[in-house]
């Protein structure tokens, strides 16, 4: 009985400590298919990595799989981990020598072991029929240890098998440096992760998720690039793909210039497009963008990308009410890992990837105010003299709508044609 205790809480541990283990892996479609590189951020922890596009994410709760492996310069690695059905074991002989690999399932019990003959060289071995638990891989020899735990979600019954699969030798070696790393990175179950990946320098896409296992992310690259230059990240938000951030163009689409206007008469009597950056500082343009009034999006030149456009009032509220009303909605399109919005950011989780930022307005006279609240303009004019727009606060997670003359500053988000 004392034994069962032991086995059962041993098993409990190992449960708690690696059953939020989950291993993301990246591909790309649309207009690349090539991932270059990933910033994911963890959202409900505000904690965030970068990877390489071919880096393997896994999310663990206590330390990595990495960090249990024994061998040197983590020189044994195993993937998928947690497996369903299979995984792939790969380390270096760092001489020859007789190899002995053994499996061991949590009780202790030796499941399956093999002698062999090894090259000096890398190696690689294919892992199945395990059911599902928690096992301890070893690989020894006279010149060399490593140890690992593998996590099984196999529900099959079958028998254990590991087979050799690959070897290169010493002459043509292959580094272990080469293979995709699997980088660790703490999770709790119900975190919100944002993955940006980047790819050809001038592709930006989001993917939001709160992983529940095992999966490879794919990130769908659109092209979003105004005349200056600038390329902007993207995520789809249900039927909607839209910018991740405010436009910064300083021209429009065929490529004229849209009028910076910076003194408060000049921009209290225009009735052609502008711009401006908020309090007239070029310094709060990476985080902002610029502000423009609304004779820039009804110019026939178009400020929006090719393939983009200014959102109708009516896609605004498109996106409000998939995300559950306007009551409920800025809680989930407000960036919440940053001291931009003032406390409480009430509702702000940032969920759909919207990275909302309170950048404020300049209103008809050229006063700029309300640094610390969001404004976007939409493309509907209200009676031919005013436009509405959407506003979000520090102290609500409503999306407000309502209505401005034409020559006030606001900021601009679109959407995909």
């Amino acid at each position: 009985m004392k034994t069962t205790t032991v086995l059962f809480f041993l098993f409990f541990v190992f449960a708690i400590t690696y059953a939020q283990n989950y291993q993301i892996s990246f591909a790309g479609t649309g207009a690349s298919s090539t991932v270059d590189s990933i910033k994911v951020e963890n959202l409900t922890q505000c904690t965030s990595i970068n990877l390489s596009g071919g880096d393997i994410l896994h999310l663990t709760a206590t330390l990595g799989l990495n960090e249990l492996n024994n061998g040197a310069d983590n020189s044994m690695q195993i993937y998928p981990n947690p497996m369903t059905g299979n995984c792939t074991v790969n380390f270096e002989s760092t001489d020859k020598c007789e190899t002995t690999i053994e499996l061991y399932d949590i009780t202790g019990k030796r499941i399956l072991q093999m002698n062999e003959l090894l090259l000096k060289g890398h190696h690689t071995y294919n892992l199945t029929g395990i059911r599902s638990g928690i096992y301890t891989l070893k690989i020894e020899s006279d010149k060399y240890s490593y140890t690992s735990k593998i996590i099984s979600n196999n529900s099959a019954i079958g028998e254990a098998e590991i087979k050799h699969i690959e070897a290169t030798n010493e002459g043509n070696i292959r580094s272990l440096k080469s293979i995709n790393s699997i980088i660790d990175m703490l999770f709790t179950t119900g975190d919100i992760l944002k993955f940006t990946g980047f790819s050809g320098g001038i592709y930006r896409t989001l993917f939001m998720l709160v992983p529940t296992q095992t999966q490879t992310v794919t990130f769908n690259f659109v092209a979003c690039s105004d005349p200056d230059n600038n390329h902007y990240t993207v995520v789809q938000i249900g039927t909607q793909m839209w910018m991740a951030e405010n436009i910064k163009t300083t021209k429009y689409r065929n490529g004229d210039p849209i009028s910076y206007l910076d003194g408060n008469t000049a921009w209290s009597n225009s009735t052609i497009g502008a711009h401006c950056y908020y309090n007239s500082d070029i310094n709060n343009l990476t985080t902002y963008g610029r502000l423009y009034n609304w004779y820039a999006i009804y110019d026939s030149r178009n400020i929006a990308p090719i393939g983009w456009h200014v959102p109708s009032d009516a896609e605004w509220a498109t996106l409000t009410t998939y995300l559950g009303g306007e009551s409920v909605a800025g809680g989930k399109l407000k960036e919440n890992c940053v001291t931009l919005w003032q406390s409480p950011n009430t509702g702000a989780t940032n969920e759909t990837g919207f990275s909302a930022y309170p950048g404020g307005y300049r209103n008809n006279i050229g006063i700029f105010s309300d640094i610390g609240v969001g404004y976007w303009w939409s493309a509907t004019d209200y009676f031919s003299t005013n436009a509405y727009y959407r506003t979000m606060y520090y102290n609500s997670d409503d999306v407000l709508r309502n209505f401005c003359l034409l020559n006030w500053g606001l900021f601009i988000r679109c959407v995909k044609d």
